[in-house]
């Protein structure tokens, strides 16, 4: 056995590909090594800015002796048949075996492969994964043809055993493999040699190289904190930020310093923002939540601790927040200037930009949505006016001077510029909360306003992509339409809102920028066929249409192609409300069942009547009544497609001739008024007790009565009993569905 340890050195890699390069050369490695025959006991990567490394332990020495039988050609196959089988085995005609087979005798190759020695297949894996890397991006340097990330100096690659270590020959474009590594660029510059892992990183250690990258994360954070806890302020966590600084620096050392006060005023989230995207600092606050300092990260020790690095840090910081500031200022100003229509500069700036090429312009867009709000409004208890004003300012800040230098920040800084104008703090709210929630952890809003904005801004997203069919398919989902569906689910199910999702995606399809140009299209078309006159070919007859104010629009009714679609994206969200529920621990086939009757758009009822009826299934119960409510609507269908007709009424307990029919029969009328009062207050649970009580009838039903009975009174009142079952059951769930 022995370790093996790689190197592959190089200018600064990117701190964004550092530590999936680190886990693809660990894949492409041991999975080639594995290839070749050998095996290892573990194997693990580190990656600084300048290096990628594995370290692998308990290595085999050599891989194996195989032998593998390999069938060919029956005997007296076509000599052209024969010789192709002797190319691929490398054999000749008198080093085959004849053997007996189903089909006659045919030749057989005994291929013994002799076992290798662990440097050779290593070169050859090693050089492969080089080679072949996959790198987001890569380049040529010099005259050679290798692409690396940047240029790559050095190969590190030896085996270690007892005796010592051993370099792996290697020549990648004249890179030859060696024993040797460099240290810190600045502090620590030449190259030594190492003899094992733990002799590596020790080295580099001393060399002013910390080889893990949690290593360097963890003493950032922790001096971080102390820094700001000894000057009684508070570092501002932000794990994105503490792993890309990680990947930028090989020796942290963390310094702290003040932010001017011209700036202090400027919004929490700006000064954060501006600092992180464009100088990676991080936030520091005092105890009042104010930030009032940063700290930077810088990549090695200086002798004057760092205040070089600080004052120079500290000017470039400046203009970055004199440009925010100005943003701010400006942006301000337009929001404190134009009364109730402060915001139509920016919204004016709107109808320039496009939504999709299909969908028109975010100023088309945000009227929309303005309406779907106001529909939606009632249904989550908001203000319609409220919510319509809300959805008509959410979006203004998308043309704000911040906005543009600071996409991160749409939605908030449009709280603000709302709060400056003097909106209402429903109004200012929506703006900020309508985005979410953007994943499954996020937050939910709650406020009616927001509520209503939220869902017209994703329902009209969903129901605009699937107007002109742009729907995720396998992996892809470039417009982010899963995200949207998600986000559509949480907000009514948080809100446990009984909301007619079908009746919102109908007005969302009608009024999408794709559905009104058709429509318009073919109305056009209808008065110009009935004038006797043709458009031009080469034009677009719509532009000689004039506008319509969407007040004075006769909404028209879904086509048949439109009806397909809302059916399609509501499938889309039960699909969804599926993966979403299945952490619940309710199945797929349980929300199947409740997708029955008239009110599978409203996901709060659908949720409700699949939980209850999870738990039902659980019990004896559930499990029983399920096969019995099968076995009735097998026998059932069956007779109806047999006898052409539907046995759908006039079972009558006076035709019952056993004491099993007349108690089912009973029980049924029993049960169902108990199911339909509890389906009329959405009392599920209920609902299911009810549903329970017929299990033990119609147990004793299928044991003692023969349904397709020789008298035909018999059979049909026994058949009409069956669809009494299923119909009662159906009401709450078509249990047919329940996997067996």
């Amino acid at each position: 056995m022995s370790d093996l340890l790689i190197e592959l050195f190089s200018e600064e890699i990117p701190a964004r590909m550092q530590r999936r390069a680190a886990d693809d050369l660990k894949r492409l490695v041991t999975d080639g090594l594995v290839e070749g025959g050998l095996t290892y006991a573990g194997a693990i990567a580190h990656c600084t800015p300048r290096r990628l490394t594995l370290s692998i332990h308990g290595l085999t020495d050599e891989s194996p002796t195989t032998t593998e039988d390999r069938k060919g050609p029956k005997v007296g196959a076509p000599e052209k048949a024969l010789d192709g089988f002797l190319r691929s085995t490398g054999l000749t005609q008198d080093q085959l075996v004849v053997a007996d087979d189903k089909k006659g005798q045919v030749y057989m190759a005994r291929i013994t492969k002799p076992g290798r020695a662990a440097p050779a297949i290593v070169a050859e894996v090693l050089e492969a994964a080089v080679r072949g890397f996959p790198w987001p991006k890569s380049m040529r340097w010099g005259t050679g043809s290798l692409k690396w990330v940047r240029p790559l100096r050095s190969i590190l690659c030896i085996l270690v055993r007892e005796d010592g270590a051993e370099i792996v020959p290697l020549d990648i474009d004249d890179i030859v493999s060696g024993v040797t590594t460099e240290g810190h660029r600045f502090m620590a510059p030449g190259r030594f040699a190492v003899k094992s892992f733990d002799d590596y990183e020790a080295k580099l250690k001393r060399a002013k190289v910390v080889l893990s990258s949690e290593e360097r994360a963890d003493a950032i954070w922790q001096d971080a904190t102390n820094q700001a806890f000894a000057a009684g302020l508070e570092a501002v966590e932000d794990k994105g930020l503490l792993a890309e600084v990680a990947g930028l620096v090989e020796w942290p050392v963390v310094l702290m310093g003040e932010i001017g006060a011209d700036y202090l005023d400027l919004p929490p989230e700006v000064l954060q923002t501006s600092m992180k995207e464009h100088q990676k600092f991080f936030s520091v606050r005092n105890k009042s939540g104010k930030i009032v300092c940063f700290i930077t990260v810088a990549n090695r020790e200086t002798a004057d601790h760092g205040a070089t690095i600080l004052a120079g840090n500290n000017k470039v910081l400046s203009a970055r927040l004199a440009d925010a500031k100005f943003f701010w200022e400006n942006d301000l100003r337009i929001a404190k200037s134009g009364g109730d229509d402060w915001a139509a500069p920016w919204l004016d700036a709107l109808g320039n930009v496009t939504f999709h090429a299909k969908l028109g312009s975010q100023a088309k867009r945000i009227d929309r949505i303005a309406a779907l709000a106001r529909e939606i409004a009632p249904a989550v208890d908001a203000d319609p006016d409220l919510a319509e004003r809300a959805a008509r300012l959410a979006k203004a800040d998308l043309s704000s001077e911040m906005v543009y230098e600071f996409p991160e920040l749409q939605g908030l800084m449009g709280r603000y510029y709302a709060e400056a104008a003097g909106e209402v703090p429903q109004v200012a709210a929506a703006a900020q909360e309508h985005y979410s929630p953007l994943g499954p952890s996020d937050d939910v809003p709650t406020a009616p306003v927001s509520v209503a904005v939220a869902l017209a801004d994703k329902l009209d997203t969903l129901a605009g992509f699937w107007a002109i069919d742009e729907k995720p398919t396998g992996s892809k989902d470039p417009y982010a339409l899963r995200r949207a569906a998600l986000g559509v689910i949480r907000l009514v199910l948080q809100s446990e809102l009984s909301l007619p999702l079908g009746r919102i995606i109908n007005s969302a399809l009608l009024s999408s920028e794709e559905n009104a140009r058709k429509r318009s299209r073919i109305a056009l078309q209808s008065v110009l066929a009935a004038a006797d006159g043709l458009p031009d070919p080469k034009s677009d007859p719509l532009d000689i249409l004039e506008p319509v104010d969407e007040k004075d629009r006769i909404e028209p009714r879904l086509s048949e192609e439109e009806n397909l679609r809302r059916e399609n994206l509501l499938a889309f969200l039960h699909d969804r409300l599926k993966v979403h529920l299945r952490d619940e621990g309710i199945r797929h086939d349980v929300i199947d069942a409740c997708l029955t009757g008239d009110r599978t758009d409203d996901l709060t009822d659908l949720v409700a009547r699949a939980r209850a009826l999870n738990a039902f299934l659980t019990t004896d119960n559930g499990e029983n009544l399920t096969q019995g409510y099968r076995r009735a609507k097998n026998i059932l269908t069956q007779a109806e497609e047999q006898d052409g007709v539907e046995y759908s009424y006039g079972a009558e307990r006076k035709l019952a001739e056993t004491d099993e029919e007349r108690a089912l029969f009973d029980a049924i009328e029993a049960a169902r008024p108990k199911i339909d009062a509890a389906l009329t207050s959405e009392d599920y649970p209920v609902a299911m007790t009810a549903l329970a009580d017929l299990r033990a009838p119609v147990d004793a039903f299928f044991e003692a009565v023969q349904v397709n009975a020789d008298t035909p009174i018999l059979r049909r009142n026994r058949l009409n009993m069956l669809s009494e079952i299923v119909r009662t059951c159906t009401k709450i769930a078509d249990l047919s569905r329940i996997s067996a």
